[in-house]
């Protein structure tokens, strides 16, 4: 392959301007542009210094015109994902990005990561916890022998949807565990709010239960009838950590050395506590992350992690099918081509 040295975007509302302020810190400028919409797409080329000749409305248009790509970046919503990953693929990208959720099925999800897989591109999701003060920190902390290992991370915030931003904890549970999830239980919530996506799309609230196969557990509850914050509090055999994510703020509290062997019957041993401080959550800085992973070629969240948020969202909605049963993620029953209306 020759050294490829486009860079083009494809969405450029909020979240694909988030892109590429993100791409400027890393000292690389976008050349081309994708938007349906005339005046936005006008505008962020002026903002963006792209040339009106490498404006497109069409994305069969861009990938026409522009080569070689270095990097293709996908910031529109769900239902256009899987379409604009095997063009960018077909057009020889180097590398893709795209933004979260992958697609609305199981099938278009395994269609993406197949054409990449087949030519040899490098296909990431932009789940950025990883790359998040308040997920590292945390990692540390409940990684550390006096935490006694994580057992359980719990999460309550307001009603941002499970797939808008739920999945990203799901890939945050699984980063935090280093272990694949293999079981779903799930309520929504009876309440319908109007999607800020648009009026084609909804996203379920409600409750999730996902377990590991050896036994960790998350527990969300992100209903509609709750409309503030986000907080992650985690459980390990010694210690809790609470973590107020907007507030940039910490809690540990962990039994004393001396107490640590006893068992967890005896959960009122005397403890140490300590407050941490981290910046509070951004949006840019953890993009910037995920960008300057795919662009090195390594650890960053690749195309299976954001299947198997997906996988996840489809068995949340099998379980309440089901009259709220435990789902596996191994369930040959899980729909594979059904299209659900997350953005």
């Amino acid at each position: 392959m020759s050294d490829p040295v486009e860079i083009a975007l494809i969405g450029i509302g909020r979240m694909g301007m988030n892109h590429a302020e993100a791409l400027a810190g890393l000292g690389h400028r976008v050349t081309a542009i994708c938007d349906a919409r005339p005046e936005a797409l006008d505008a962020a080329g002026e903002r963006l210094g792209v040339a009106p000749a490498r404006r497109f409305r069409d994305a069969e248009a861009l990938f026409a015109r522009v080569s070689p790509l270095r990097l293709v970046v996908i910031a529109t919503t769900a239902p256009a994902h899987c379409a604009l990953v095997r063009l960018a693929a077909e057009a020889g990208a180097a590398r893709i990005l795209c933004e979260k959720p992958l697609a609305q099925s199981l099938a278009d999800c395994d269609r993406m990561i197949d054409v990449c897989h087949e030519r040899g591109i490098q296909l990431a999701v932009n789940h950025q916890m990883r790359f998040m003060p308040q997920y590292t920190l945390a990692k540390q902390l409940i990684e550390d022998e006096a935490f006694g290992g994580l057992t359980s991370m719990n999460v309550v915030g307001g009603c941002f949807g499970l797939a808008m931003n739920g999945t990203h904890y799901f890939e945050a549970f699984r980063y935090l565990t280093q272990a694949e999830p293999v079981e779903v239980t799930a309520w929504f919530s009876r309440d319908e709010l109007p999607n800020p996506r648009g009026p084609g799309f909804r996203d379920q609230a409600g409750e999730l239960r996902l377990v590991t196969a050896d036994g960790r557990r998350l527990h969300m509850d992100v209903s509609a009838d709750q409309g503030h914050g986000m907080t992650s509090f985690y459980a390990g055999r010694n210690g809790h950590l609470f973590v107020d994510e907007f507030a940039g703020e910490m809690i540990l509290t962990q039994r004393l050395a001396e107490h640590r062997e006893l068992p967890t019957t005896r959960y009122g041993m005397p403890w140490e506590r300590r407050r941490l401080e981290f910046p509070a959550a951004d949006n840019i800085e953890p993009t910037r992350g995920v960008l300057a992973a795919l662009l090195a070629g390594k650890e960053y969240p690749s195309g299976e992690v954001g299947r198997l948020a997906v996988a996840v969202l489809v068995a949340a909605y099998v379980s309440v099918e089901r009259g709220h049963a435990p789902v596996r993620l191994d369930d040959p029953g899980l729909p594979v081509e059904r299209a659900f209306p997350w953005a």
